[in-house]
């Protein structure tokens, strides 16, 4: 066996490879599985319904559960696989979503007891399909009428021991009642579900005008609308689009109460698309981050009464705000994203909520016509039998003489054909009349029906003939079915203009009052009140020191300016608490700055005012001031580039806001002098040289510190240097400065 073995691997390697173009590839192999996914799995028809669902629907109804008592849910489960052959599991998953308990639909089609899990919960798992329940519910009738009456075609089932419909005959648009979900290859679809009342009035102003406007049919179909409600923030030309195309977006949120007694916040209903589990653990997560510190504790507190999810709040907590943060932050505001990809006539198709239900007008009229065509068939029959029991009135003698006088059975219908002149159906059904019922009494009584079949028929022909007779038969029935069946909305609409858009940056900040602190050699610190106002004093590195220090807050931003002319943007926030005995941050490693980048000071701000200025002092010994707005733009951009110009290194960079200042300049040459930035000239380009400011008597010198800090500066340093001195500044290497 061994060596054959070897035979037919050696004959396999030596065979040549088969080549394969991969456009052949794609046809043969990749087409079929492609479509068969689509149409046969993920993708719902024109009846809402994809072919899981239909299966176990019908296999339902045909066992007679729609009418009599529950039975156990493993018990349907495997009588729907004689249609769908996908296993126990896949069946049953199916049916949990269907059912009530579930609470996954508008209008349940399965009259559910037991655990069935629920639809917002990932971690309420539902029983086994032994120990659960379950019948069709009562609103599920309306999905079978005319079923039995040739409204849909039937197949053979996948070993051809029965047959199934197609599609199920709706009598109202189903496809945008029940929420479908699915991603097929290719594609996917994503239907939100409509209110039924909403979606009955919409069809009959389409029956009545099929120009129906999409504003109409807005104003009649107001909004998706959920089983578990929650609230949509309504934007009209949003909704419109998606009513138009199929395609887009809008935003739910929750539902909530503040229960000031308890101090706490109920939400009572979330988004349909949100998990209970996925909003506590971000919840949770935003507590232990210290994010979330007005919440106490976060619990679900679903119970008979339904659903609850409870955050107990601190003592002094704004609730508005807590739900702003939940609202940016977790599930508690999420989006639905629609995707109207349906099939009609086995051919997918994106559409919009007017031409699905134009899609489905034609298919209930086709559904309505085959049914009445059935009707008519069976009342015409009926009529033509009686017409035969009629003329046995004439002579009923007649008829017992010739049946008496027949010597063999099979003559007697043929006999009775002959003899009164009838269809050989008449004759037969005359032949099967009891001979008891052979009296005038009997016979009179049955063909009464003649004159009421015989206007049955006509009215039918006319509906036939007439299609707004049909159109208005189809219009009676989703009066009666929204009478019946409708209910109020459950989701409410709330209007975008009325929501305030949170800013989710500001709902996390803490803001509390800070020391902002910089050195010349690059280090920035952050110290909260306390330590700012201690007696430490600040470490520093050998040679450097402060250039820049200001009280402020955590709200706003941090600019840095480098000898490379460039600008760096980070928030106050972005840092942490330091102590004037750490170091502190270094700046160029902090903002991966470029090699050999250096930062020559810095300013902090909330918002860039247009007409403060900021000073440039350049190593060459020239001056500029350039207005705040020329660095105004839309994006926050963290780097600006070409912040100033690039002729000569950066050596001091000095905010000017709503009052010139005075500056402190000092040159490698032990001169120094203050001058009053009002006398730069303020230049309107960024990338502008600038004036002299400090003239510079040889080739080698240059200017090396510049400060607005004069207070820092020496007594005796601040004596010597006044506004009043020449340009060249005044010679200070008598006096002790620690620069």
């Amino acid at each position: 066996m061994a060596k054959k073995k070897k035979e037919e691997d050696a004959l396999l390697d030596a065979a040549p490879a088969l080549e394969q173009p991969i456009t052949e590839t794609l046809e043969k192999n990749y087409m079929p599985y492609a479509m068969s996914v689509i149409v046969s799995r993920a993708i719902p028809e024109i009846d809402g319904f994809k072919p899981a669902h239909r299966k176990l629907l019908y296999s339902m109804y045909s066992h007679g559960l729609l009418n009599g008592p529950r039975v156990k849910s493993a018990t349907i489960v495997g009588d729907t696989m004689h249609l769908n052959p996908h296993g126990d599991a896949s069946i049953y998953e199916t049916m949990v979503r269907l059912t009530r308990a579930n609470e996954a639909l508008l209008h349940p089609f399965i009259d559910s007891k037991g655990s069935f899990g629920k639809q917002y919960s990932r971690d309420m798992a539902y029983a086994a399909s032994r120990y659960t329940e379950a019948k069709l519910d009562p609103f599920a009738a309306e999905l079978f009428t005319g079923i039995d009456k040739d409204a849909v075609d039937f197949v053979p089932n996948y070993d051809n021991t029965t047959t199934e419909p197609t599609l199920l005959p709706t009598r109202f648009p189903n496809i945008l009642v029940t929420p479908n979900l699915g991603i097929a290859v290719g594609m996917a679809c994503s239907i939100c579900s409509f209110n039924l009342a909403e979606i009955c009035d919409g069809t009959i102003a389409l029956l009545k005008n099929p120009n129906t406007t999409t504003d109409r049919l807005l104003d009649i179909i107001k909004a998706p609308d959920f089983p578990g409600g929650g609230l949509i923030i309504y934007d009209r030309e949003q909704m419109k689009k998606i009513y138009e195309t199929g395609v887009g977006s809008f935003k739910m949120r929750a539902r909530y109460e503040y229960v000031k007694k308890d101090n706490c916040i109920d939400v009572l209903e979330i988004p349909y698309s949100s998990c209970i589990e996925t909003i506590m653990k971000k919840a949770t997560d935003l507590i232990k981050a210290g994010k979330l510190r007005e919440v106490a504790d976060v619990r679900d507190a679903i119970d008979l009464s339904g659903f609850k999810l409870t955050f107990d709040l601190r003592r002094d907590a704004d609730p508005d705000t807590v739900i702003q943060k939940l609202f940016t932050a977790t599930e508690l505001e999420n989006n639905f994203d629609c995707n109207f990809n349906i099939l009609v006539n086995g051919t997918p198709m994106q559409l919009g909520v007017k031409d699905i239900l134009l899609q489905w007008i034609k298919f209930r009229s086709s559904c309505l016509t085959r049914e009445l065509n059935y009707d008519l068939g069976k009342k015409e029959d009926k009529l033509h039998l009686l017409l035969g029991l009629a003329t046995l009135l004439l002579d009923i003698d007649k008829a017992i003489r010739i049946i008496r006088s027949t010597e063999r059975e099979e003559d007697v219908v043929p006999n009775l054909a002959a003899g009164f002149a009838i269809s050989k159906a008449q004759a037969e059904y005359i032949a099967e009349i009891k001979l008891r019922n052979l009296n005038r009494q009997y016979i009179l009584n049955r063909i009464k029906e003649i004159d009421s079949l015989r206007e049955e028929i006509e009215n039918i022909k006319e509906i036939l003939r007439d299609e707004l007779k049909l159109k208005a038969l189809i219009i009676s029935q989703l009066q009666e079915i929204k009478k019946k069946y409708g209910r109020p909305r459950k989701t409410g609409l709330i209007e975008k203009t009325g929501v305030e858009v949170a800013n989710k940056e500001e709902l996390f900040f803490e803001n509390y009052n800070c020391k902002l602190v910089l050195t010349r050699g690059g280090y920035f610190k952050k110290l909260s009140v306390q330590a700012s106002r201690g007696s430490d004093e600040h470490k520093l590195k050998e040679g450097d020191t402060i250039i820049y220090e200001e009280e402020t807050d955590n709200r706003g931003d941090i600019l840095f300016f480098t000898d490379k002319a460039q600008i760096y943007r980070a928030r106050v926030a972005d840092f942490e608490l330091s102590k004037a005995t750490q170091m502190g941050d270094y700046i160029p490693a902090k903002l991966s700055m470029d090699d050999g980048e250096h930062v020559v000071g810095c300013k902090m701000i909330y918002d860039i005012v247009p007409e403060h200025h900021m000073v440039y002092i350049f190593e060459n010994g020239k001056g500029v001031r350039v207005p705040m707005s020329a660095y105004e733009s839309k994006s926050r951009r963290k780097k600006i580039s070409g912040a100033c110009s690039s002729a000569s290194p950066l050596v001091g960079a000095i905010y000017e806001g709503d009052k010139p200042i005075k500056i402190f300049i000092r040159s490698d040459a032990g001169r120094g002098m203050i001058v009053k930035s009002s006398l730069i000239p303020e230049m309107v380009t960024r990338t502008s040289s600038g004036v002299q400011v400090m003239q510079i008597p040889k080739k080698n010198v240059k200017i090396d510190f510049v400060t607005s800090m004069i207070e820092s500066l020496p007594d005796e340093a601040q004596k010597c240097v006044r506004l009043a001195i020449p340009s060249t500044g005044v010679n200070i290497s008598q006096v002790t400065m620690d620069f």
